[in-house]
């Protein structure tokens, strides 16, 4: 069973930065899709930022120009650089990661990591 490791949640002030990580146990390349969502209060979740294998990277229209999404093939980490925060940024956020095999399609996703934008 692959789990999903998540760190680097926290307080922060409006405008500062986070940098949320996530290290799967198993290797980046078994994956074929990798990311980030997030769910505030009483809202469903949603797509933040993911890597596709030789495909695109894609973001939320929200967040562009001021979250990357990165990988590290030396450390086998999934990052989220998160710069000028904003109070509605403030959510759960979940590394989600998928594989394909055989035909089927699994997904894994990470416990969470409370990210909270003070006034």
């Amino acid at each position: 069973q692959v789990r999903l490791v998540e760190s680097g949640g926290g307080l922060v002030e409006i405008g500062g930065s986070l940098r949320l990580s996530c290290a799967p146990t198993a290797s980046l390349f078994s994956f074929n899709t990798m990311g980030w969502y997030r769910q505030a209060p009483g809202k469903q979740r949603e797509l933040v930022a993911e890597l596709t294998d030789g495909g695109p990277t894609n973001y939320a229209d929200s967040i562009k120009g001021r979250f990357t999404i990165s990988r590290n093939n030396a450390k086998n980490t999934l990052s989220l650089q998160m710069n000028s925060l904003k109070p509605e940024d403030t959510a759960v956020y979940y590394c989600h990661a998928d594989q394909r095999l055989s035909g089927a399609q699994y997904d894994y996703w990470g416990q969470g990591t409370q990210v909270t934008v003070s006034l």
